[in-house]
């Protein structure tokens, strides 16, 4: 297998942080695409890894799954995508292809497992995936998305995860004209969720803890704002969901908002791994035919689904461009939730 080094930023240890190091990326196989990387995205996830939070981490490691970049070169069996073409990567860069979730599309559920654009096994070079903080990567075409022309590059990058992780339980559970949604939470997934419900038609309700949110909600384009500590305006939406977007990256209690989904509604959690602390309690899920339930990423069509409805109807992410040797303190900021509401790192700045 021939290679070849790049510069990315990575990290050695948890508690390092990431400076600038060389990795190896493959030369192409005959279906693979090879682009330089113009922004990406900087996701909680990026985090977590790179601190050895989940457990897990392999170093040195390099984050980054929201990646948009130019071809620069194909295989010779690839049929998807040419040379200059705008494309993006997301979470996945492989899976088995042969299982039944697979076979539907739903590469998210690989049965076998998936691989991760970082910290995953990659099969051609034997070392952990690194993912893209770099200044190339080298993909299946299989994997590899392509981008309307007419969405900036820079907001696009974060459709990759926060778009997909809202835009897949939304269309799974059939957000539409004359379905009211709610969203817990206004950060990187909250935003996203709150534009592309709705695009898709659906009335949108955000739930916030803060006061302060609801003009930025509003703005976004929810059609209301509930404070979810205000027990007054809790009632006032018992019985109105019938989906609730739930995007908060922390414990919380989930009891609280489901006295406000409808018979037959469900609250997905998208944004929280792990124990909830409080117990559920099944009045409301008994009595209602209420569900909760949970969704990670999207398949690659659904992906490419969420890309074209993005690119019709003009959506990108709302970001802050930093430069590459700027990803510390952004790690810092983003810990006390100080970006509105995604990062994307420029990546000529690494060229630089």
């Amino acid at each position: 297998m021939e290679k070849f080094k790049v510069k990315a930023f990575g990290t050695e240890a948890a508690d390092a942080p990431l400076k600038e190091i060389s990795i190896e990326r493959r030369e192409v196989t005959p279906k693979d695409v090879e682009m330089d990387i113009l922004f990406c995205g900087v996701c909680h996830s990026d985090l977590h890894t790179a601190r050895n939070d989940w457990g897990g981490t392999i170093y040195p490691t390099v984050p980054g799954h929201e990646i948009v970049g130019r071809v620069t070169k194909i295989g010779d069996a690839v049929s998807k995508v040419k040379v200059g073409d705008l494309v993006a990567v997301g979470c996945l860069v492989d899976s088995c292809r042969e299982c039944e979730n697979c076979k539907q599309d739903l590469e998210q559920y690989c049965i076998p497992g998936f691989t991760l654009t970082y910290n995953g096994p990659d099969k051609y070079l034997g070392t952990p995936t690194y993912g893209g903080y770099a200044e190339k990567v080298t993909v299946d075409e299989h994997f590899v998305l392509k981008v309307p022309e007419n969405l900036d590059p820079a907001g696009t990058a974060p459709l990759l995860c926060a778009g997909i992780t809202t835009w897949s339980p939304l269309k799974h559970w059939k957000a539409g004209p004359g379905s009211n949604v709610a969203v817990i939470g206004l950060g990187g997934l909250g935003h996203m969720a709150i534009k592309l419900a709705k695009a898709l038609g659906a009335h949108v309700t955000l739930f916030s803890r803060s006061p302060n949110k609801e003009k930025d909600a509003l703005e976004l384009g929810a059609d209301h704002v509930v404070i979810s500590t205000d027990d007054a305006q809790m009632k006032q939406v018992k019985g109105k969901f019938d989906l609730i977007i739930d995007t908060v990256p922390y414990v919380h209690d989930v009891n609280h908002y489901m006295s406000t989904l409808r018979v037959s509604g469900t609250l997905v959690l998208v944004g929280f791994f792990g124990n909830l602390e409080e117990m559920i309690n099944t009045d409301p899920l008994i009595m209602g035919r209420r569900a909760i339930a949970g969704s990670v990423i999207g398949g690659i069509a659904e992906t490419q689904e969420m890309l074209d409805f993005c690119g019709k109807h003009n959506i990108t992410a709302d970001i802050e461009i930093i430069r590459m040797q700027d990803i510390n303190e952004a790690y810092e900021r983003m810990l006390k939730s100080d970006v509105h509401y995604r990062f994307v790192v420029d990546m000529s700045s690494l060229k630089n």
